[in-house]
């Protein structure tokens, strides 16, 4: 399987099968795929949420950093690294590359 690189055009969704959703149980947002389960800092909590398979990162940036009143490189710095190492376990893709029927939910 090839490495999905992200860069700011990049449109990060979750594939089919992965969920991103809040466990009202526990009252933890968790990102839900076949047999796994992460249970995401509050931090990457604020990225995800903004992660629907419409935006690219470089629009997450932008809000983030105005959001937060942060210097847009560090925070695009941070926010790539984090996306790309979702990316490379499977639990995100780039909806603007991949195929239509790629993308899968976020609840």
């Amino acid at each position: 399987m090839e490495r999905t690189l992200l860069i700011e055009a990049s449109v990060p969704a979750f594939p089919r099968g992965v969920k991103f959703r809040f466990n009202q149980a526990k009252q933890q947002w968790v990102i839900l795929a076949p047999e796994r389960l992460l249970v995401p800092d509050e931090t990457a909590v604020e990225v995800l949420k903004l992660c629907d398979g419409k935006v690219s990162i470089a629009t997450v940036v932008d809000h983030l950093a105005a959001k937060f009143n942060a210097p847009r490189d560090i925070i695009a710095t941070d926010v790539i690294a984090m996306l790309q190492d979702l990316a490379d376990k499977a639990f995100l893709i780039d909806a603007a590359t991949a195929p239509p029927a790629a993308a899968g939910g976020r609840a």
